[in-house]
């Protein structure tokens, strides 16, 4: 098993994070795991992305052009990575930072409205764990158990009290993914 994961949008919607957190999680799975970031000087408002490998063999290099999965939350990522799925892939996106929508029919599409069930939530800043619970739906590449740990490796011991919302927001995301088209 091996999955190459690019996830983009604007810094400050927890791509990054999203990123570390699913890196985690399968590490606490004994998973090999890759998790290469960039961002823009300017990092909050400007452009972020982070490619994570999985895998259950030994990676020969963290450096990928094509993916098994992207997940883009805005325009500028859908233009930049939608081509760069590979057929038979998955693309996860969230429409409220869409123009355009997706266009490939060789790949599976879903969507998530991520933002308003962060809102349901009751916290803004739950939004990528939405995403990442829409992306764990589609691809369970980690089990939850594993996730669980995965948060709590990376949420910082002063927050643990957030760790039981992450895991209502990853839940929220595996509910109201929806899947586009059928290749």
């Amino acid at each position: 098993m091996k999955e190459e994961i690019i996830i983009a949008g604007f810094g400050g919607q927890g791509v990054l994070s999203m990123g570390k957190i699913l890196a985690y999680s399968a590490i606490m799975q004994d998973m090999e795991v890759t998790w290469m970031p960039s961002y823009g000087p300017e990092m909050r408002g400007g452009t972020a992305n982070v490619c994570v490998i999985i895998s259950d063999r030994k990676i020969g290099s963290p450096i990928v052009t094509k993916y098994d999965t992207a997940i883009v939350l805005n325009q500028q990522s859908l233009d930049k990575f939608e081509n760069a799925v590979k057929p038979g892939g998955l693309l996860i996106y969230d429409p409220s930072g869409i123009t355009r929508e997706p266009v490939r029919k060789d790949i599976q599409i879903c969507r998530i409205d991520a933002i308003s069930h962060a809102a349901e939530l009751g916290n803004a800043k739950v939004y990528n764990m939405v995403v990442l619970g829409a992306f764990l739906k589609m691809h369970p590449v980690v089990e939850q158990k594993n996730v669980r740990k995965g948060l709590e490796k990376s949420i910082p011991a002063r927050y643990s009290d957030l760790i039981d919302l992450n895991e209502k927001a990853i839940a929220e995301g595996m509910k109201h993914v929806v899947s586009v088209n059928q290749i």
